[in-house]
């Protein structure tokens, strides 16, 4: 099994990461993907390392983190993203949960990390919170047929995740699915298997008890 999700490298897990890591390979995890929170991210991945476990790192930032956009993001973007060992764009995207002050903000980083991903050919993984009308537009704006990626932690409506599935993303699964009031799981069964993907994003939404 491939944890797509899952940022395993925050100090969260400094504590027990060995017990962490040794329980996910003892029940079938060989791979964990680890999307970046800000450009910092990059140097806590490199700490990791497992004998039964591949990590893969991507590299981007999370639209929490765009209060003040980097002088020269987009080259820097692209300069961290060309590396072969970054398999992904992000985590970008739209959340509108926690503040809406800075959306102009999030709007031009996610139209950057769109425009990286397509030029490198790589995925990109979307982030949407309370947005997801807002970020469907913009992907739709910004598809000429080359973006490809994951709608993260998957929460929409079955129209949401059709549309979603025609812009060329996969959804990704993960907590969220168990909680019966989320309706995730009604949205899920009407979805193609091949397109859904597993992931915990770790620390952070835990499933339901």
């Amino acid at each position: 099994m491939i944890d797509t999700h899952c940022h395993i490298y925050l100090d969260q897990f400094k504590e027990d990461l060995k017990e962490v890591l040794d329980r996910a390979g003892q029940v079938g995890i060989t791979d964990i993907c680890m999307p970046a929170i800000t450009f910092d991210s990059l140097e806590q991945m490199d700490r990791l390392h497992h004998p039964d476990i591949t990590f893969h790192k991507m590299a981007g930032i999370h639209p929490c983190d765009v209060r003040d956009i980097p002088k020269n993001f987009d080259n820097q973007l692209y300069e961290h993203c060309r590396e072969s060992e970054i398999i992904a764009v992000g985590e970008t995207g739209l959340d509108y949960y926690w503040s809406q002050d800075w959306v102009n903000n999030q709007e031009i980083s996610l139209r950057v990390h769109c425009e990286v991903a397509r030029e490198l050919d790589k995925p990109i993984v979307l982030h949407n919170r309370e947005s997801t009308t807002d970020l469907l537009d913009i992907i739709e704006e910004e598809q000429d047929g080359r973006l490809r990626g994951v709608w993260h932690c998957y929460t929409g409506s079955v129209d949401e995740g059709k549309r979603a599935l025609d812009l060329n993303l996969h959804l990704g699964v993960g907590g969220v699915t168990t909680f019966k009031n989320a309706g995730v799981d009604k949205s899920i069964a009407e979805m193609p298997t091949d397109k859904l993907i597993l992931e915990t994003d770790a620390p952070f939404l835990a499933p339901h008890p």
